[in-house]
């Protein structure tokens, strides 16, 4: 039975700043995010001078300055994606941490990935199947960074082989089992059920939401193969009355191929141990049966440090129906036929989680 809370809002809109991935002139974060929210504004018809609560992965106050807002409610959640820079160096983190060979995102990811090799018999190939998937569906998306050679030098679709034979980061990290480091400005406008009803575009339901967190130094994870998306998906399918068996898409944080391996796992998708064959039997590929990162994901999409926000532009885009916007973001075969869909966050080393269930209208 789905809680109290479950459709009590709707995303009506998503929009994105009006050039991402590296911009030829160089724009600040403010300037992103004012594209964004300008663009998401036009898009559902509701002036910027309606918006009453400002959420953003930083600079919120200044955004609602910079809109000349009073918005009754303001947060700003940094939580998600990467460290802060310019870490305190007396933080424990730093001191006790990076002896042991975890001093940044890619060493904290290649335990992950070692780990799980070990425990379930996995190997780097396994994962690697995740990059070359997710690349196939940036090639239907004009605005991903590695769309094609014209997009990027070594942009177009990658073969195993090529996600093994490339540099090595962090053993055995290549560098295609590693996100971009891009720039992106993002906004979702989410408004009551009376709201939704009222704009042009078309609602795309909040069924459920979960939040958890496991730990905060990653020497201090119980697991190296489990991480706090269990728990967060667990009260997000609850508050929806769905489970993960009612999920036709996903949309997964990539900052690593393994990062949305275990994901996929803790979310119900799939086995423990077995989160890549999603994509190694191609069921989360272009046409295939449960289609995941249907952007190109941060592997080749696009990866601003934290990636919430694209995933909820892109879980918004399938649901309403928009996937294929005339080649602005989309390409024929983007669009799938999805009516729901599990959105997945990951913050600091596999840290923090947040959890969306979305129903289309």
């Amino acid at each position: 039975m789905p809680g109290e809370l479950s459709r009590a809002a709707a995303i009506v809109g998503a929009a994105e700043a009006n050039e991402i991935g590296y911009p030829e002139q160089p724009r600040t974060a403010i300037q992103l995010h004012i594209e964004a929210i300008k663009n998401v504004s036009d898009q559902t018809g509701i002036p910027i001078s309606r918006i009453n609560g400002v959420f953003g992965a930083g600079w919120s106050s200044q955004i609602a300055e910079h809109l000349g807002l009073h918005p009754s409610y303001i947060d700003t959640t940094s939580v998600g994606g990467g460290r802060a820079r310019g870490a305190d160096p007396w933080d424990p983190g730093s001191l006790y941490s990076n002896p042991y060979g975890v001093s940044g995102a890619p060493s904290n990811y290649s335990h992950a990935m070692t780990r799980h090799n070990y425990r379930w018999g996995t190997t780097p190939e396994d994962f690697a199947h995740i990059a070359v998937v997710t690349r196939q569906w940036a090639t239907l998306n004009p605005r991903a960074v590695m769309h094609s050679k014209e997009t990027h030098p070594f942009g177009g679709p990658i073969t195993l082989e090529d996600v093994q034979n490339a540099r090595m980061i962090s053993w055995p990290l290549t560098l295609l089992h590693c996100c971009l480091v891009t720039d992106y400005g993002g906004a979702v406008l989410v408004t009551s059920p009376e709201v939704a009803r009222s704009v042009k575009t078309k609602p795309v339901w909040i069924a459920g939401a979960g939040e958890n967190m496991s730990h905060s130094n990653m020497l201090e994870m119980e697991d190296f193969t489990a991480t706090s998306a269990a728990a967060s998906s667990a009260a997000a399918y609850k508050m929806a009355g769905m489970g993960p068996e009612d999920m036709e898409m996903a949309m997964i944080y990539d900052s690593f191929t393994v990062t949305a391996g275990i994901t996929a796992e803790m979310l119900g998708l799939a086995p423990r141990g077995e989160g890549f064959t999603l994509w190694k039997d191609g069921r989360a590929a272009p046409g295939g049966s449960f289609p995941i990162n249907t952007n190109g994901g941060g592997l080749s999409f696009n990866h601003s440090g934290m990636y919430g926000m694209q995933l909820l532009v892109e879980a918004y885009r399938q649901l309403s129906g928009t996937a294929e916007d005339g080649g602005y973001s989309g390409l024929p075969g983007k669009q799938t036929s999805a009516r729901s869909c599990v959105v997945n966050g990951t913050g600091g080393s596999l840290s923090t989680t947040g959890t969306l269930v979305l129903v289309a209208d």
